[in-house]
C-alpha cells in the first residue's frame, strides 16, 4: 500500500517517502504474517483457539509495532528522550504483562467455569439423595404421626373416608348394574340412541348421593332410639323402610338379577318377584349391616357435621374466626427473594468482571501505544485493580500533565 502510495508524489520525494516509509514497510510485512498465523489454521478447532488465546494479542503487538516506530520518527524532535524512551519501553513491558494476565485472566475463568459447574453438580446430587431419603422415609414419618395423632381423641376421619370410598365403590357397581336399563329407558322417552358414557356421567353422582343418604337415614333412625321418642322413633323407622324399599326394589334387585342366574343353571331353580325381592332384601340388610356396625356409626356423624358445617367433637374448635397472618408469613419469602437478587448480582457482576478485565487491560497496553507517541507518557496505568476502575470515566490530561485513572495501580 505504501509502495503505491510512493507514486501519488512528484518524483523529487519519492525517494524522501521511500526513506520515511521504509521503516513502516517491515512492520506491515511483519502484521501480515502475525495476523495470518493468528486468524487462520487447519482446522476449526485449531481457529477457535487461536482467536481465543492469541488473536488479540498479536493485535496489541502490530499496534504497539507502529506505535514504536513512530515514536522512532518523532524522537529527534522531542525534549526528554530519555523519560520518552522510557516510556516507550515501559509499554512494551505492559504489553508482556497484560499478554500474561489475559492468559491468566481466561484461566482463571475456565477454573472459576468448572468450579461452579462442580458446585451445582454437588448441589444436584445431595437433593436427589435428599429426595430419595424423603421418598424413603417420608411414609413412614408420615404413618408414625398418623398412627399417634388418630389415636388421640378426636374426629374418626379413617371412619369418615372409608364411609366416602364405599360410597363411591357401591354407586360404581351400582352404575354399571343399571346403565344397561337406564339407557333403554331413555332411549324409549327420547326416541332415539342414548351415548352409555352420558348415562354414566349422570347415573354415577346421583347414586353416590342416595348411597350417602342411606347411611344418613340408619344415623336419623339411631339417634331417634337414643332419644327415646316413640312418635320420632316410629317416624324415621317408616322413612327408613321407604329408604330401603327404593334401594332393594330398584338397586339390589337389578344386582341379584345379575349375579344369580348361576342359581338357575345349577339348580334349575327360576327366581321369581318375591324370592327376587327377598335376597335383594337380605343382601341390603346384610351390607348395610355389615358397613354400618365396622365404620357407618362412626363415620357418618362426622360426614353430616361437615355437611352441616357442624363443630365436630373432640376437635377443640370453639369458633370459626380466622387466623391472622403473621408478618413471617410474607416477610420471610421477600427478605429471602432480596438476599438471592443480591446474591445474583454479586455473582454477575464476578462474572463480568472476570471476563471483563483481562480483555480491557490488554487493549489498555495497545491504547498505551499510541498515547505515549502523541503525549510521552502513557494514559492508563495497569493492570486495572477492579471493574470500578474500568467504569470511571475516561482520564483526561491534567494541569500536572498526569494521566493515572484513579484507582489504578501504581
Amino acid at each position: 500500500m505504501l509502495l503505491s502510495l510512493q507514486t501519488a508524489f512528484p518524483e523529487t520525494w519519492r525517494e524522501t517517502f521511500q526513506l520515511v516509509a521504509s521503516g513502516f514497510i517491515w512492520v506491515l510485512d511483519l502484521s501480515r504474517t502475525v495476523l495470518g498465523f493468528a486468524l487462520f489454521g487447519s482446522s476449526p478447532g485449531e481457529i477457535a483457539l487461536k482467536v481465543l488465546l492469541i488473536v488479540l494479542p498479536c493485535f496489541v503487538l502490530v499496534a504497539g509495532l507502529l506505535g514504536t516506530m513512530g515514536a522512532l520518527y518523532t524522537l529527534p524532535f522531542r525534549s526528554g528522550r530519555g523519560a520518552f524512551l522510557v516510556a516507550v519501553v515501559m509499554s512494551w513491558w505492559d504489553w508482556v504483562r497484560m499478554t500474561w494476565f489475559y492468559w491468566a485472566g481466561l484461566l482463571r475463568f475456565v477454573v472459576v467455569m468448572l468450579g461452579w459447574v462442580w458446585g451445582l453438580l454437588k448441589l444436584a446430587g445431595a437433593m436427589f439423595v435428599k429426595l430419595i431419603k424423603f421418598i424413603f422415609t417420608r411414609p413412614l414419618a408420615l404413618m408414625d404421626w398418623a398412627t399417634r395423632q388418630y389415636f388421640q381423641p378426636g374426629v374418626p376421619w379413617l371412619a369418615f373416608l372409608f364411609i366416602v370410598i364405599w360410597a363411591v365403590l357401591e354407586a360404581t357397581i351400582f352404575t354399571f348394574t343399571l346403565r344397561p336399563l337406564i339407557t333403554e329407558v331413555m332411549a324409549d322417552l327420547t326416541g332415539g340412541e342414548v351415548s352409555p358414557f352420558w348415562v354414566t356421567v349422570i347415573l354415577w353422582p346421583f347414586l353416590v348421593i342416595l348411597i350417602a343418604g342411606s347411611f344418613a337415614a340408619i344415623q336419623a333412625l339411631t339417634d331417634a332410639i337414643a332419644t327415646k321418642n316413640t312418635m320420632q322413633i316410629v317416624t324415621t323407622a317408616v322413612f327408613e323402610g321407604f329408604v330401603m324399599f327404593f334401594e332393594v326394589l330398584f338397586l339390589y334387585r337389578e344386582l341379584i338379577n345379575a349375579i344369580t342366574p348361576w342359581i338357575a343353571q345349577q339348580t334349575g331353580f327360576q327366581l321369581g318377584f318375591a324370592s327376587t325381592l327377598a335376597f335383594a332384601s337380605f343382601g341390603w340388610v346384610g351390607v348395610r349391616a355389615m358397613t354400618w356396625f365396622l365404620f357407618g356409626r362412626f363415620g357418618t356423624p362426622a360426614l353430616l357435621g361437615i355437611l352441616g358445617r357442624q363443630k365436630l367433637a373432640g376437635t377443640g374448635m370453639t369458633g370459626t374466626g380466622v387466623a391472622p397472618i403473621e408478618p413471617d408469613f410474607w416477610k420471610g419469602p421477600i427478605d429471602a427473594l432480596k438476599r438471592e437478587s443480591e446474591w445474583f448480582k454479586k455473582e454477575a457482576k464476578e462474572v463480568f468482571e472476570l471476563i471483563s478485565l483481562p480483555v480491557l487491560q490488554l487493549l489498555a497496553a495497545g491504547v498505551n501505544f499510541f498515547v505515549v507517541v502523541i503525549v510521552g507518557r502513557p494514559t492508563f496505568t495497569l493492570p486495572f485493580r477492579n471493574l470500578e476502575q474500568v467504569l470511571a470515566s475516561t482520564p483526561l490530561i491534567t494541569a500536572s500533565g498526569k494521566h493515572v485513572v484513579p484507582g489504578g495501580a501504581a
